[in-house]
């Protein structure tokens, strides 16, 4: 079942990073047009500029859940090469429960007013040229918590499966990687 369950995850959270895979082209397209408009024709759009920002937020907040699951986040590992397996399994459980889980409940909880608010307003853009999308650009923030929180619960469960040998090891990321050491292998 936990199997299943972190499966299930990992999918959910490869259809995020399609999406925001798809921002990162729509951001680079975006970019392209901005930057012939504004130094070939002279002409500049604050829908095109906004359609930028929002494309660079959703790129990194929908990516972000893909880039734990990978583990291809920015870590601080003083003591963690130090530690086992089973230590650095430990060290994964804590940091997911004592730190991302808080963190992201913090962020769901603080803004729920006044993204409701933002909603029941169909919040735009202050710019009279702007997009009239601001509310579903607000709504990443709390989309951005509760996806890194699944694929937290799915780091936990892989960690918890590994401490009791219901999986194997988890191959080693860092030196071995920076020595030559090839991914699959």
């Amino acid at each position: 079942l936990a199997k299943r369950l972190f499966g299930a995850i990992d999918r959910v959270t490869g259809a995020a990073l399609g999406l925001a895979i798809a921002s990162g082209l729509l951001l680079l397209f975006a970019t392209l047009a901005v930057v012939l408009l504004r130094y070939a024709f002279g002409l500049s759009f604050t829908w095109l500029n906004e359609v930028m920002t929002y494309a660079f937020a959703a790129m990194f907040m929908l990516g972000s859940a893909a880039a734990l699951r990978d583990d291809a986040h920015v870590r601080v590992d003083i003591l963690r090469p130090r530690f086992g397996e089973t230590g650095r399994n430990w060290i994964e459980l804590a940091g997911i429960y004592l730190f991302l889980f808080p963190i992201c409940l913090r962020l769901i909880t603080t803004g729920e007013e006044g993204l409701a608010r933002s909603w029941l307003l169909l919040e735009g853009s202050r710019e009279s040229d702007g997009l009239p999308i601001l509310y579903i650009f607000k709504t990443l923030v709390p989309v951005f918590a509760v996806l890194l929180m699944v694929q937290g619960l799915s780091e936990a469960t892989k960690a918890a499966l590994r401490i009791t040998g219901a999986l194997p090891p988890e191959r080693q990321h860092g030196a071995d990687d920076l020595a030559g050491g090839a991914h699959g292998a």
